[in-house]
């Protein structure tokens, strides 16, 4: 495959962008990039920029109010594949799923994924997210060979782990701030069938949950966990891990039509009652105790991407995720108070995962992930209680050691997030100067949180 020429054409002015959590919400000029060349655009505007891709973090980390955001995602083409080493070049605004259409069908597929397909590459390396297999695979930006950075004043650099390595580590977890990946090189993984060989196992209780995690063996694990029901079924869960199957299959899958979710949900049909209905009814899917046998990736890994604009079901106010890791030592401990911080408050999330981090280190500077144990949750929002909730979290992960995911929030206070990213000021020294966020302005103390 071979890039294209550039087009020429002016960037135009496309329609709002929101993030999937969809507060806070912003005003900012979106400008699509078609073109590695059409950055920097020919006449720079006066307000600060911000490259974006599909919008799947949650908080402002991918919002600039009265800025102006570069759309990627017109920069979609796969520009070389060696089949001999699985080495992917592409361009930065290409999306995961178009990498599983391309590879699965050649017998390769993501060294890490996340739990949706609907992520680019660009925004994949700018929060290095994770999977389920971090404890033997780490993050993306461990199989991140090399990419272009283009700065705002047009100067271009290749970044790797031997060329400009210092660039490399800034802008793997950097939140975008570097500057504009043009195009990136990864590393795919070789398969031979599409399908994981699953096995589920309840439990109850985050001591079962513990004891499950360290004796799996398999490259694969997360857990599902009810963050609404009390007294003995409180932290119940299903412990779910899965392998690449060894056995030849399928690597080839006929397009199946996708819901869509129609509208925005009232705030009255998300309550404590209805979401305690969803967790029994998801806990008992799984008939016996434990379960086993071959499914198809898609529904192991992007349950969610079955239903489109999943998020509306939170209402037009949106949605507050919350994500955090907690180091071994006090993971437990931390864990419970945070767990019965959830039930306690009356609120309640559909699909809360938690999972074990392992040890194998992050390249980026601003990496999210550190060794202990992982949870992810999302909240309808009620500011007079989902705020507090999450504030409260907040200073729970803070006491036990722990710290939040930049790509996750939106409400860290510029103290917590100095106080989990001590590194940020060292961070800072390469955030390009015409770029911004509201993230980054919230966290170093230019914004103030909204009450």
């Amino acid at each position: 495959m071979g890039q294209m020429g550039k087009s020429g054409r002016k960037a135009e002015v496309s329609p709002r962008f929101e993030s999937w959590g969809r507060y806070p919400k912003y005003q900012a000029d979106v400008v699509p990039l078609h073109w590695a060349g059409d950055f920097p655009l020919a006449r720079p505007p006066a307000t600060k920029q911000l490259p974006v891709g599909l919008g799947r973090s949650y908080g402002d980390v991918c919002l600039l109010e009265n800025g102006t955001l570069l759309l990627t995602t017109g920069m979609d083409r796969l520009l070389h594949f060696d089949a001999a080493t699985g080495m992917l070049r592409c361009e930065a605004g290409v999306s995961l799923q178009q990498i599983l259409d391309f590879a699965v069908p050649r017998g390769f597929f993501l060294p890490v994924t996340p739990g949706t397909k609907y992520v680019t590459v660009g925004g994949a390396i700018a929060n290095d997210i994770h999977g389920k297999n971090h404890h033997v695979a780490g993050t993306f930006g461990r199989h991140v060979l090399r990419f272009e950075l283009v700065r705002s004043d047009g100067i271009r650099f290749v970044c790797s782990p031997i060329e400009n390595p210092e660039w490399f580590a800034a802008t793997i977890g950097g939140m975008g701030l570097t500057g504009l990946m043009t195009w990136a090189e990864i590393h795919l993984r070789p398969i031979v069938s599409r399908k994981i060989d699953y096995r589920g196992e309840k439990f109850h209780g985050i001591d079962e949950f513990f004891a499950l995690s360290q004796a799996a063996t398999s490259e694969y694990t997360v857990a599902w966990i009810d963050c609404v029901s009390t007294g003995r079924n409180f932290a119940r869960g299903i412990f779910m891990q899965g392998d690449h199957a060894e056995a030849p299959g399928p690597l080839n899958r006929s397009k199946e039509p996708k819901l869509t979710f129609p509208f925005d949900l009232p705030q009255v049909a998300l309550n404590r009652f209805s979401m305690a209905a969803f967790n029994s009814l998801y806990f008992h899917k799984q008939l016996g105790k434990q379960k086993a046998g071959p499914v198809d990736y898609e529904p192991f890994f992007y349950p969610l991407d079955a239903v489109l604009h999943w998020n509306r079901m939170y209402g037009k106010h949106g949605l507050l995720q919350f994500q955090n890791v907690l180091p071994l030592e006090s993971g437990r401990e931390g864990m419970l108070e945070i767990l019965k911080a959830i039930t306690k408050s009356g609120l309640a999330s559909f699909l809360a995962v938690i999972k074990f981090f392992g040890d194998v280190p992050s390249v980026g500077m601003m990496s999210f992930p550190t060794p202990g144990v992982m949870l992810a949750l999302d909240f309808p929002i009620r500011r007079e209680v989902s705020f507090d909730l999450v504030d409260l979290l907040a200073r729970i992960t803070l006491e036990h050691g722990g710290r939040m995911y930049s790509a996750k929030d939106a409400r860290m206070t510029a103290e917590q997030y100095q106080s989990f990213y001590p590194q940020w000021q060292d961070f800072a020294h390469y955030v390009d100067p015409g770029f911004d966020s509201g993230f980054w302005q919230r966290v170093t103390g230019r914004r103030p949180l909204d009450v």
